[in-house]
C-alpha cells in the first residue's frame, strides 16, 4: 500500500495540476485527517486481538463537548479541561473494557451500545449546540511550530525535524542490516539498503521543505507532531514489548495464547480501555481544529478508523496488522479525499470510491496472502545474482522404501 499511496500521490498531482503537492495543502491535508489516525492507532490494536470497536466516533463527540464545556460554561482552565477529557476517555474505555473482558460479551455488541449511548450523551450534555474553545486547545488541533534562530527562510524547528527523521531512517536501516548479519538471515544487498535510504530520505526532505516553506507563521503543524509522536510510541509497543506479542497472539489464536500463559481478559482489557483514550485525544485535536464542539461531531469516525486498518493490511480474523500500515491506509484514504475535493467531486461520489478502495485493498491482501506477496526487490535482486527461481522437483522424485 505503500506504492499504492505514492501512485495516488502522483495522479492526483497531475489530475489537479500540481494543486496537491503545495505547502498549504499538505498542512490542511495533514491537520484534517490526524484525528482519524490517531483513531486507526488504536484501532489497529483492537483489529489485532480480534475484536472491533464501532463506538469511537460518538466517544470522541462525548469527550469533545465535556471538553469545550469545561472551558466555556464551567470556567475550568484549559489544561484542566484537557486532563479531564482524557479521564473521561479512559473512564469509557474501562467501562466498555470491562463488559467485553471480564462480563464475556462480544467488543461489536458493547461498542455498539457504547455508540448509541456516548452519542446521547453528548446530546444531552451539550444540549444539541455548539460550544466553542480556548485558543490554547484551537493550538494543539491547528497550530504551528514556532520559529526559532536566525531566519534562514525556513521554519528551523521543521527543518530539524526532518534531519531528524532521515537520520532515524538511516539508522534503522543499518541497525536492521547488522541484526540480520548477526542472525544469519537472508541480507539485502548493500546497494539495496542505500537505495532505500536515499528514496526515503528525498521523500523526508522534499516534505520538510513543503512545510518549512509556506505562509508566515506556518510550519509542521502540531497534530502532526502529536500523531508523530504516537506512531512512535505505539509502534514500540506493539513490535518491542510484552503486551504487544500478546495482543498479536491473542489474535492469531486466543487458545494456544491462552495455553501459553497468556492472561487473554487482561490483555482484551488494556486494548479496549486504550482505545477510549486515544478516542479523547482525537476529540481534542478535532474540537481545536474546528474551534469548537458540537452535536455532529464523530460522524462515521469509526467507519474511516476501521478503514484505514484494513487498506493497510490488517486482517480481517485477527493476529495480523501494524501501527504503521494503519497510518499508510488512512493516508491513502486521506490522500483520495483531498484529491478529489480539489477536483470538486461531490461527497456521493466521494464515498463511492472510497468504499471500492477499501473492498478492492482487502481483495488484494487476501489475494496476496494466497499467491506470496510480489516482491520488486526480490524480483531485482534475483536478477541481478543469475539466480532463477526454484523447480518444484516433488513430482518427479520416486518414494523411497
Amino acid at each position: 500500500m505503500l506504492g499504492a499511496l505514492v501512485v495516488i500521490v502522483l495522479f492526483f498531482q497531475w489530475w489537479t495540476h500540481s494543486k496537491m503537492l503545495t505547502s498549504d495543502n499538505m498542512m490542511n491535508l495533514l491537520n484534517g485527517n490526524s484525528y482519524i489516525l490517531v483513531l486507526a492507532i488504536g484501532m489497529v490494536m483492537v483489529i489485532i486481538a480480534g475484536h472491533i470497536d464501532l463506538s469511537v466516533g460518538s466517544v470522541a463527540a462525548f469527550v469533545g463537548i465535556i471538553v469545550a464545556k469545561a472551558t466555556f460554561d464551567w470556567s475550568w482552565p484549559w489544561w484542566a479541561a484537557i486532563l479531564l477529557g482524557l479521564a473521561v476517555g479512559l473512564l469509557v474505555g474501562v467501562w466498555q473494557g470491562f463488559w467485553v473482558a471480564v462480563i464475556g460479551i462480544p467488543a461489536f455488541i458493547v461498542t455498539l451500545a457504547g455508540m448509541l449511548i456516548f452519542r446521547g450523551a453528548n446530546q444531552l450534555v451539550g444540549d444539541s449546540q455548539s460550544v466553542p474553545v480556548p485558543e490554547r486547545i484551537q493550538w494543539l488541533g491547528g497550530g504551528y511550530m514556532k520559529e526559532i534562530g536566525p531566519d534562514t527562510g525556513y521554519n528551523n524547528l521543521t527543518v530539524l525535524l526532518g534531519l531528524a527523521g532521515c537520520a532515524a531512517v538511516v539508522w534503522g536501516l543499518m541497525r536492521a542490516r547488522r541484526t540480520a548479519v548477526r542472525m544469519q538471515s537472508e541480507v539485502d544487498p548493500l546497494w539495496v539498503t542505500i537505495t532505500k535510504m536515499v528514496l526515503l530520505c528525498a521523500v523526508i526532505l522534499y516534505l520538510t521543505n513543503l512545510y518549512a516553506t509556506g505562509r508566515p507563521g506556518t510550519s509542521f503543524p502540531i497534530p502532526g507532531l502529536i500523531l508523530l509522536a504516537l506512531v512512535l510510541i505505539y509502534a514500540f509497543i506493539t513490535s518491542r514489548t510484552v503486551l504487544g506479542r500478546h495482543v498479536y497472539a491473542i489474535g492469531g489464536n486466543r487458545q494456544a495464547a491462552e495455553l501459553s500463559g497468556v492472561k487473554s481478559r487482561k490483555v482484551n482489557f488494556l486494548v479496549i480501555m486504550n482505545m477510549g483514550l486515544l478516542a479523547a485525544v482525537a476529540a481534542i485535536m478535532f474540537i481545536g481544529r474546528s474551534t469548537a464542539s458540537g452535536p455532529a461531531d464523530g460522524n462515521q469516525w469509526e467507519l474511516d478508523a476501521i478503514a484505514a486498518v484494513f487498506i493497510g493490511g490488517a486482517a480481517v480474523s485477527g493476529g495480523v496488522g501494524t501501527v504503521t500500515g494503519s497510518m499508510v491506509g488512512g493516508l491513502v484514504m486521506a490522500t483520495m479525499n483531498n484529491g478529489l475535493q480539489l477536483k470538486g467531486i461531490g461527497a456521493d461520489a466521494t464515498q463511492i470510491i472510497k468504499g471500492l478502495v477499501l473492498l478492492i485493498a482487502v481483495a488484494l491482501d487476501v489475494w496476496n496472502k494466497n499467491q506470496g506477496r510480489f516482491s520488486i526487490i526480490g524480483l531485482l535482486t534475483k536478477r541481478s545474482s543469475g539466480q532463477q527461481p526454484a523447480q518444484d522437483t516433488s513430482s518427479t522424485t520416486s518414494p523411497t522404501g
